[in-house]
C-alpha cells in the first residue's frame, strides 16, 4: 500500500484538487479544506485505510498540509 499516493488520490477525488505540487502548503489557507471537507476527508481516510482517526488528533495545525496528513495516516497505520 502506497499511503502517500492513496492520500493524494483521496484528496484529489474529494476536492478535485491535485495537491502533489503543494505538499507543505496550508490546505485550509489554499481553500482546499474547510470544516465540512475535513469531516469528509476523515471519513474517507478511515474507510480506505481501515483505521480510526481520533478527533483529538485531527487538529487544524496538526493536519493542515498534505505531508502532515500523510505522516498522520502512516503513524495510525503502523500503530
Amino acid at each position: 500500500m502506497d499511503i502517500k499516493k492513496d492520500v493524494l488520490a483521496i484528496i484529489d477525488d474529494l476536492f478535485m484538487e491535485d495537491v502533489s505540487d503543494m505538499m507543505d502548503e496550508d490546505l485550509f489557507d489554499a481553500g482546499v479544506l474547510d470544516s465540512m471537507g475535513t469531516v469528509e476527508l476523515i471519513v474517507e481516510l478511515e474507510s480506505h485505510f481501515d483505521i480510526d482517526i481520533p478527533i483529538s488528533e485531527f487538529g487544524r495545525n496538526d493536519w493542515n498540509t498534505a505531508n502532515k496528513i500523510i505522516a498522520g495516516i502512516e503513524d495510525l497505520c503502523h500503530a
